[in-house]
């Protein structure tokens, strides 16, 4: 189950592909922004996850809303997957699983992120949220339904 459609999104610091910490309030402030979380580099159905936001990119950039993966893995897994998939976003590293279980994304036995994406409007509302573990594209669509409102 994911967060609230009409709840504000919790605010977080995680570690990022750029080499900085990345904060919502901060590097998104006054910009509507995709969160997405997902379980892991590398396995297909992520893979395809973040291949579809990064086909779908421009529709995004040309918004100006920023698009950013969060799971588990550390910097290092995902600069590499972030580099043999050409990802233009960043990826958060949420090593303690603690910003995954802010958002309702993780799997409680397991400690996995679920896959769930998030739309924020410009004040961190979220106003759009899909989840299902299996289906990638449509966690993209979804999202891009809501920029075209």
């Amino acid at each position: 189950m994911a967060l609230k459609i009409g709840q504000k999104s919790p605010d977080f610091t995680l570690p990022s592909t750029s080499g900085e910490k990345f904060t919502l309030s901060i590097h998104a402030a006054g910009k509507p922004c995709v969160i997405y979380f997902y379980p892991k580099d590398f396995t297909k159905v992520c893979t395809a996850e973040a291949c579809d936001f990064r086909d779908q990119f421009s529709a995004f950039r040309d918004l100006d809303v920023p698009v950013v993966g969060i799971s588990r893995d550390t910097i290092t897994t995902h600069l590499k997957f972030k580099k043999e998939n050409n990802l233009p976003f960043e990826l958060l590293s949420d090593g303690t699983g603690n910003v995954c279980k802010l958002y309702d994304a993780l799997i409680p036995l397991v400690k996995m992120p679920k896959r769930v994406t998030y739309f924020l409007d410009s004040n961190h509302v979220i106003r759009g949220a899909y989840s299902d573990m299996f289906e990638s594209k449509k966690h993209v669509d979804e999202m891009i339904k809501l920029l075209k409102k």
